[in-house]
């Protein structure tokens, strides 16, 4: 796919190649970004979690690593498997220096059981990952059976479609810095003319919360970032409640996470008009 335009939509199965094919170039074009570590580092801030030594964390779409690298930042010490569906990306990830206790594993959500990752995790961070897969409800619910009870999700995602405005800035940083300069760097524009659309596509703020609540978790909250990115990016916020089945109100806060330590309203963060 390198080197020219497809002209292919590219969709959930052809998404993870993709990236294969951009893997060499993506380290640089996502440190043109403003904000991109530290918005990362924000979401894995966001999760509570106040210690890292025996704590088991799992980063779901890795990528090259960025994310993981933020989940050490905010939690030192923690045990990371992280996981990508890209073969490529993977690889430049273990090319990075990593304390022990970090393993990445290639594996799609829905085939972890098959590569022989398990639960229950103390965390998940899921950042860019959700709106790519085929059906986000069963990998939020495969999300869900995986966190140890109390333990926390934060799903790092764009979403854009409540206000018309975000959808404007999205589309004119999409169309006038991300294609091009996507195009310049690897000779073709598929992928990132697809993460144009796709977060054109994917759901609303209240509606993801809602999708989260669904799938099972509680204190589910949202906040957005800083710069361009306010009300574009966001962490969405909830956790296992500590009685599977039981009522939320009776949920118990594992050791290592203070829930007053995560800096969003209860109410979450309004929506952008």
């Amino acid at each position: 796919m390198t080197g020219t335009d497809s002209g292919r939509k590219l969709g959930p199965v052809s998404v993870p190649r993709a990236f294969d094919a951009h893997a060499r170039s993506y380290d640089r074009l996502v440190n043109a970004n403003p904000g991109y570590h530290d918005h990362l580092r924000m979401s894995a801030r966001r999760m509570g979690l106040t210690r890292g030594a025996g704590l088991r964390l799992l980063d779901l779409g890795c990528g090259t690593g960025a994310s993981t690298a933020a989940l050490l930042d905010a939690v030192p010490g923690a045990e990371v498997v992280a996981v990508d569906a890209s073969a490529e990306m993977l690889a430049h990830a273990r090319r990075k220096n990593w304390p022990p206790g970090v393993r990445f594993v290639h594996s799609r959500l829905e085939d972890l059981a098959t590569a022989g990752i398990t639960g229950p995790f103390d965390g998940i961070l899921a950042a860019y990952l959700v709106r790519n897969l085929a059906d986000r409800d069963a990998g939020l619910r495969s999300m869900y059976d995986l966190l140890r009870p109390g333990a926390p999700l934060a799903v790092h995602e764009y979403s854009v479609r409540d206000s018309l405005r975000s959808r404007l800035v999205w589309t004119s940083v999409a169309w006038g810095v991300i294609i091009p300069m996507g195009r310049l760097r690897t000779g073709s524009a598929d992928l990132y003319r697809y993460l144009w659309r796709s977060v054109l596509n994917f759901d609303g703020v209240k509606t993801f919360a809602d999708r989260m609540t669904a799938a099972g978790f509680t204190d589910v909250r949202t906040q957005t970032m800083t710069g361009w990115q306010t009300h574009i990016v966001h962490t969405f916020l909830g956790r296992r409640p500590g009685d599977p089945g039981g009522d939320p109100a009776d949920a118990t806060v594992p050791e290592g996470l203070d829930l007053s330590e995560i800096d969003t309203p209860p109410e979450g963060t309004p929506v952008a008009r």
